[in-house]
């Protein structure tokens, strides 16, 4: 799964989806019908479980604020590298349009992946609902 690039509050935690009003780590725990829990660890152990990883198409960015389109003098993160390293990865989810945009943008796959773009979970997406994203997300749970 992949974002753009951590916001403010990620950042500050050391934590993925760090913000509390952001929905991934939510929708993760409904996903896989385990408990919620505010402990890193365990949302880390949630995803190794079911084999996800997570990362950012951005490796480094100007951006004041969290929200995307605040996002100047980028630098993608070494896909090509990443990917030789994991052949096992069939699938690339993205977390919301812009991550998909800056990937079409920076990074040219040469071996052929599944690529899906998902809603983003971010509180600033509020153009659909919570459940309205959970389903279009729990493509996760079938993959």
């Amino acid at each position: 799964i992949l974002g753009t690039m951590p916001g403010i509050k990620s950042l500050e935690l050391n934590q993925y989806y760090g913000h509390s009003q952001n929905n991934f780590w939510k929708f993760m725990f409904t996903i896989f019908n385990e408990n919620p829990s505010a402990d890193y660890e365990i949302k880390k152990a949630l995803l190794l479980k079911n084999k996800i990883a997570l990362w950012d198409v951005l490796q480094y960015c100007d951006r004041v604020g969290s929200l995307d389109s605040a996002i100047k003098n980028e630098i993608a993160n070494d896909f090509e590298t990443f990917l030789k390293q994991h052949p096992q990865i069939k699938t690339i989810l993205f977390n919301g349009q812009k991550a998909e945009k800056k990937k079409k943008k920076y990074v040219h796959l040469k071996n052929t992946y599944t690529l899906i773009t998902l809603p983003s979970t971010s509180p600033a997406n509020a153009s659909k609902s919570f459940q309205s994203k959970l389903d279009e997300w729990k493509i996760i749970g079938s993959l």
